[in-house]
């Protein structure tokens, strides 16, 4: 056999590429980890902060909001805010990670929403 010959793959050429990957990887998730997205709801009364990887890190509630003889609508708001948010992460984790899932032949990356 030749070494290289008969269209088979360079297995140290392959093993770069996997541990390139890896790396770009690990950068992404800790760049997701560091950014934040901001949702809101009710025209900015209720707002929720969540990091990268979709993890509620704040939520700021409009005294306004507040009525306590309608806590569910408040509620909803809420809801609302921090799914907003949650969106905004899954469309930043898109953004860093889908990419990376390309590469990986576009089948996807077990664990991740694409």
């Amino acid at each position: 056999m030749i070494p290289g010959g008969g269209g088979q793959p360079d297995m140290q050429q392959l093993l770069q590429q996997a541990q390139k990957m890896q790396q770009d990887l690990a950068e992404a998730q800790q760049e997701l980890a560091e950014s934040t997205v901001d949702g809101s709801s009710g025209g900015g009364l209720v707002k929720a902060t969540v990091n990268g990887a979709g993890e509620l890190q704040g939520l700021v509630i409009d005294p306004k909001a507040v009525d306590p003889e309608d806590t569910e609508t408040l509620s909803d708001l809420v809801l609302a805010a921090v799914r907003d948010a949650v969106a905004g992460a899954q469309q930043l984790q898109q953004q860093k990670l889908g990419p990376l899932a390309e590469g990986l032949g576009g089948g996807g990356v077990p664990g991740l929403p694409f």
